[in-house]
């Protein structure tokens, strides 16, 4: 499948789509900017490896209250910091695939990502990667479901058959499928602001 390194299409039509663009070289570079934008609020993560390889959560939490699901808040598991994350000032997630044509696409297992995305925050980030980009809404949906949720499957070292197989969606029943839901997000959401971040280098 075609990678797109070219941003200028996808931001222009994510733009005119109510979406606020911006662009940086380096995570570093967008780090500290969304250090710079987000001080003295709370801020959740949808549960993003993304965001992890970046350090955001160390990053954000010197200037802010933070809660991501993969640093569990004291006393509290995945689930329940998940759910306090969905009503924080500003949410932050990555997405598995974006199209050129501005649409945004994300599978989830648990559904904090999603829900994250969609509703309860002033702001909501998504921090953008190259290898994220597709040229349509259909070929995003094939990177999203073909190789973003078969990558993460086997990082996580489950017993899912395209994380034992060959790396393909499988549409399976396993109880530990982590594709229970897609969203695709056709437009930035009415009365939240909706920021994407690209970064030209995977952290």
């Amino acid at each position: 499948m075609e990678t797109f390194t070219d941003w200028t299409p996808t931001e222009k039509n994510l733009t005119q789509k109510g979406y606020h663009v911006k662009r940086f070289p380096s995570a570093d570079r967008a780090t500290q900017y969304l250090c710079d934008v987000c001080r003295d609020s709370t801020v959740g993560f949808g549960d993003s490896m993304t965001l992890l390889r970046m350090g955001l959560y160390e990053a954000l939490s010197r200037h802010n209250t933070v809660l991501d699901p993969q640093h569990p808040a004291d006393g509290m598991d995945f689930l329940e910091t998940a759910a306090k994350c969905l009503s924080t000032e500003y949410f932050f997630t990555s997405a598995n695939a974006v199209a050129q044509t501005g649409e945004i696409v994300n599978i989830d297992g648990s559904g904090n990502r999603i829900a994250g995305s969609l509703f309860g925050h002033k702001k909501v980030f998504f921090i953008i990667t190259p290898d994220k980009l597709a040229p349509s809404l259909e070929q995003a949906i094939w990177l999203a479901r073909n190789v973003a949720a078969p990558q993460n499957a086997r990082r996580l070292g489950l017993s899912t058959p395209c994380a034992l197989g060959e790396m393909r969606c499988y549409d399976c029943s396993s109880p530990e499928r982590i594709c229970s839901a897609m969203c695709v997000h056709f437009k930035a959401i009415n009365d939240m602001e909706s920021h994407v971040i690209f970064v030209d280098t995977r952290p």
